[in-house]
């Protein structure tokens, strides 16, 4: 009895001294002083310059720190905000400002239909004109970019990064060509081969919005994209799926996640990685659409990468490796804040 005594005394102590370690939110992160935002619950409708004219993109901040502003880069391309909903159950805790952006086409913002808009470097554009709006700069500006927002986050570093202080890329490859390899000899020969067959027919065809056809792949997204049962999926991502531009989806990645084959299918930057310096943390799971063992490649390649290894989690990794996911993203976030602070400049709260 005594050593089960013993046993669950150092259980409590350990827990506590993990809790003491873990940087918590302060009152300031409260604060909204001096926030113009403060009486629209923190959104703001940005307005930017395109090609294609002037319209406004959907942002909303929440919580306040000085020294830890993250903005969140959503997939698709042309999915919404909403899947990171998540992140309101851990990010707060850990103290951590964070900014919600549907971009230019998504849901919130404005949607003009239009093929000049379906450029990389107009949507990296855009990231820096709301960057600029925000005030975000190389004192607190951290980005993370998931899926296609890996795409985008990696091109905004590679033109950008004397404004960051931190990057993060999670659940994406640095090489489209590379992904496609990886779909067409580990993935696709996963799938029941009549359906697989009977799926790429309809693609052939022009037929992927028909329900036969997402019915078809549903079993490579249970297993591959959020793994669980589609019934199951959380109402976030529901709701952000169920909003996504086909417009812009399609043109750009293709018609589904097993590979791209729209306007991003040559895209590769996997040689440039390299040239990002700022601290990078590069975010893998086992079971993604994307190839685990290339993204921890990635994180070799990057000066100052990290990564973090999702052992139950999928390409939604935020969902089915959860406290994994928003422990290490917390972990990478505080301790790249406390590098800089070594470097002279004061530690977030």
């Amino acid at each position: 009895m005594r050593r089960v005594l013993v046993a669950l005394l150092l259980s409590v102590f350990a827990l506590a001294a993990a809790a003491a370690e873990t940087p918590q939110a302060s009152s300031s992160w409260f604060d909204n002083a001096g926030r113009s935002d403060t009486w629209s619950g923190g959104v703001r409708m940005i307005a930017v310059h395109t090609p294609a004219g002037d319209f406004r993109v959907w942002t909303r901040r929440v919580g306040n720190n000085p020294r830890i502003k993250l903005l969140l880069l959503h997939g698709g391309p042309g999915a919404t905000h909403e899947y990171f909903e998540a992140a309101d159950s851990f990010l707060p805790a850990g103290g951590v400002e964070y900014y919600y952006y549907d971009q230019l086409g998504s849901a919130y913002s404005d949607q003009p239909d239009d093929p000049r808009l379906l450029d990389v470097d107009r949507f990296v554009d855009e990231v820096e004109q709301v960057r600029q709006a925000l005030g975000l700069g190389p004192d607190n500006f951290y980005l993370l970019g998931h899926s296609w927002g890996g795409i985008l986050a990696i091109e905004y570093a590679l033109q950008h990064q004397d404004k960051l202080k931190g990057l993060v890329i999670s659940n994406m490859m640095s090489s489209i060509p590379a992904y496609n390899r990886y779909a067409r000899e580990v993935l696709m020969p996963e799938m029941d081969p009549d359906a697989l067959a009977e799926a790429r027919r309809m693609e052939a065809a022009g037929e992927h919005d028909s329900p036969r056809y997402e019915a078809l792949l549903m079993p490579h997204y249970e297993r591959h994209v959020l793994r669980r049962p589609a019934a199951e999926w959380p109402e976030p991502v529901l709701r952000s799926f169920a909003k996504i531009n086909k417009k812009i989806y399609v043109p750009m990645q293709g018609p589904s996640e097993l590979g791209a084959s729209g306007l991003l299918e040559q895209w590769d930057r996997t040689d440039d990685l390299a040239k990002i310096t700022v601290p990078t943390l590069v975010i893998g799971a086992k079971y993604d659409t994307m190839d685990p063992a290339w993204m921890e490649m990635m994180s070799r390649k990057l000066p100052h990468g990290r990564y973090l290894s999702l052992p139950q989690g999928s390409h939604m990794a935020m969902y089915d490796d959860q406290e994994a996911y928003f422990a290490g993203l917390l972990e990478f976030l505080h301790a790249a804040d406390g590098d800089a602070a070594r470097d002279g400049a004061p530690a977030a709260d």
